[in-house]
């Protein structure tokens, strides 16, 4: 997500009782004092750029790991490592950028980790448009295993079939072993093996002679319907359904949002559309509840809140395709929401113009904020600021 400051912030989620009613964010720009909840305070201030420099940020999970990843775009081009080990004094210890950044036009996007053999990895997904260099690279693997030193890079993966690069990803531990980076390109979802694409990579004399599908296993279609709003997908999430024993993959992007299993990447089973839900024409970000019952939709529109979906008919079989939500949330209802990520019951929102929010989802029936900071300093709603941001992640 754009960002002109990279902030660090603590959460003291309070008892949900004490905020069954939600929290109601501030008019902007909120008044003194007041840009956040009592319950968020901002431990670190980190400057990076201007606006529309930074995109996607990526957390370390591992606790041993204290590193964060953000992903730069427009002027500079690349990513930045920033150490979190001390959350005060959270400081960029690399920051790598790609060879001739000014004949490059465009920039990173989207950055996942994955660990592999007892060793880390940050991808980083680029969009660089033809008229430059790289323009068929659409992520670049690095070894990030001996960080505070140095990453290394290992590869580029280049697609000359579908240009562009790929605008969103995700890394993903498939249940037969091996770690797949799933990408957006072209009219449907590719599939790479990451083990293969290292073991295959030592070199990059060997990575240019190299067939450059020869770490491609698969493609994830997308339901075909009338009047579609694009082509192929925005963003997704995969993950382990445990009851079903699935591999789930939850694309948005076509006519609004697709589950499929992806157990067997040769042949993708689609198992239910969300298409036909009145106010949306499309997906941005789909993401489940961690049992696979609940899902948060996303359309990135201004006006349009997040919705809830209940999946269970569709995946009972009582229906093919869902066409209404169960719940919905906004923080501002003339703004919108630009990404979100599940951590059950939490759902953690960032909106151009409404920054930080979090909220409770546990009942997708009536879903309510909790804590929120707003860290936006522009005016509301400026139509030249806003064009400004098209093509963000």
């Amino acid at each position: 997500m754009t960002r002109l400051l990279f902030a660090l912030c603590g959460l003291l989620l309070w008892p949900a009782v004490t905020l069954a009613q939600g929290l109601k964010h501030p008019s902007h720009p909120p008044p003194p004092g007041e840009r956040g909840s009592e319950n968020i305070t901002v431990v670190a201030h980190l400057p990076l750029g201007i606006p529309g420099s930074v995109s996607d940020i990526e957390i370390e999970q591992d606790p041993g790991r204290p590193y964060a990843y953000v992903a730069r775009r427009s002027q500079e081009k690349g990513f930045d490592v920033i150490d979190l080990s001390n959350p005060s004094q959270a400081r960029v210890i690399h920051r790598w950028r790609i060879e001739e950044e000014d004949l490059h036009q465009g920039g990173a996007m989207d950055g996942r980790y994955f660990k592999h053999d007892g060793r880390h990895y940050f991808v980083q997904s680029v969009q660089f448009r033809q008229g430059g260099p790289n323009s068929e690279v659409g992520a670049i693997v690095f070894d990030v295993t001996d960080l505070p030193e140095a990453p290394r890079e290992v590869g580029r993966i280049r697609q000359s079939e579908t240009p562009g690069g790929f605008h969103n990803i995700f890394t993903y531990k498939h249940s037969r072993g091996s770690p797949l980076l799933f990408a957006t390109s072209g009219p449907f979802a590719k599939v790479f093996d990451l083990g293969r694409f290292i073991e295959g990579y030592q070199t990059e004399v060997e990575a240019r002679i190299q067939d450059e599908n020869h770490a491609l296993v698969g493609v994830v279609p997308i339901a075909q319907s009338e009047n579609m709003w694009s082509r192929g997908y925005h963003d997704f999430y995969i993950g382990y359904h445990p009851e079903s024993g699935q591999d789930r993959f939850y694309g948005g992007g076509g006519s609004g949002y697709y589950v499929y299993n992806v157990t067997d990447l040769a042949n993708p089973e689609l198992l239910l559309t969300i298409l036909g839900v009145p106010g949306v024409s499309w997906g941005h970000t789909f993401t489940p509840s961690p049992d696979g019952r609940f899902a948060v939709g996303e359309t990135e529109f201004q006006y349009q809140p997040l919705r809830f979906f209940d999946l269970q008919p569709a995946l009972d079989g009582e229906v093919k395709n869902i066409d209404h939500a169960v719940g919905a949330w906004h923080a501002d209802w003339k703004s919108l929401a630009h990404n979100h990520e599940v951590r059950w019951p939490y759902l953690f929102v960032a909106g151009y113009e409404t920054g930080l929010s979090v909220v409770n989802m546990e009942d997708v029936t009536n879903p309510h904020t909790i804590a929120y900071y707003d860290t936006f300093n522009g005016r509301h709603n400026n139509r030249d600021e806003s064009a400004a941001r098209m093509g963000s992640p």
